[in-house]
């Protein structure tokens, strides 16, 4: 999953962008709002954390400005522990909820994860495809009952092909929603860790994950499934 974080204090954002990378996101940072209206607009994000007191443009004016573009992408606002106006303001906006500042880190991954779950098409907690489990609250895949040691990359990217369990993702899809905006689109990465996330699965077991030729890739029990776009 994807996130853009709008946070001009440059060391609570690097603190919580490292948090989220290792909680599996990938994360980029924006640090005023005329720049997270640009990477709004141009980045499929799957979820955005906005702070309120912004350079520029308020995180207010952020959000209504993302909701004016008919984005629905989730927002969760960041506000002054005191500033009831301002998280009113934001979710008039348009925001999906709110977190006062000082936070816990891990109420903010707790808070992410429930605006992910929020979204019909990531509705369900444990996903099932044949003989594999992905469970996403746990973030933990199992097949045939066997655990799999996945690195924290191999589970985002089984994760995003699970959650599109049957559909044939383009190579750019994927690389959008499982890299952030500092990955080099130009090397073979996404490649490499296929070919891993297909040896750590299909050991001993048929085929999961499927290739059609330039169309992407399919997460389906049966090789037949999906159907290139």
């Amino acid at each position: 999953m994807r996130l853009l974080l709008v946070e001009d204090d440059a060391r609570l954002a690097d603190l919580v962008v490292r948090s989220l990378r290792e909680e599996g996101y990938a994360v980029d940072h924006a640090i005023d709002g005329d720049s997270a209206i640009v990477q709004a607009a141009v980045n499929p994000y799957d979820a955005i954390v906005l702070d309120v007191q912004l350079p520029k443009r308020s995180g207010i004016e952020v959000c209504a400005e993302i909701r004016r573009r008919r984005n629905r992408v989730p927002i969760l606002m960041l506000t002054a522990r005191d500033a009831v106006k301002d998280r009113v303001a934001g979710l008039d906006a348009g925001a999906d909820d709110y977190l006062t500042k000082p936070f816990d880190l891990s109420e903010l991954h707790a808070r992410v994860r429930a605006l992910l779950r929020r979204m019909p098409e990531l509705a369900p907690q444990v996903i099932t495809v044949g003989d594999l489990t992905v469970d996403l609250a746990a973030q933990r895949a199992e097949r045939g009952g066997r655990v799999l040691a996945l690195t924290t990359k191999e589970y985002v990217l089984l994760e995003y092909l699970a959650r599109n369990a049957g559909r044939v993702i383009g190579r750019a899809e994927l690389v959008e929603h499982v890299w952030d905006e500092n990955h080099d689109p130009f090397t073979n990465a996404l490649e490499v860790y296929v070919n891993r996330l297909r040896k750590k699965l299909d050991d001993g077991g048929a085929p999961l994950i499927h290739t059609r030729r330039g169309a992407g890739y399919v997460l389906a029990a049966d090789e037949g499934e999906g159907a290139s776009p």
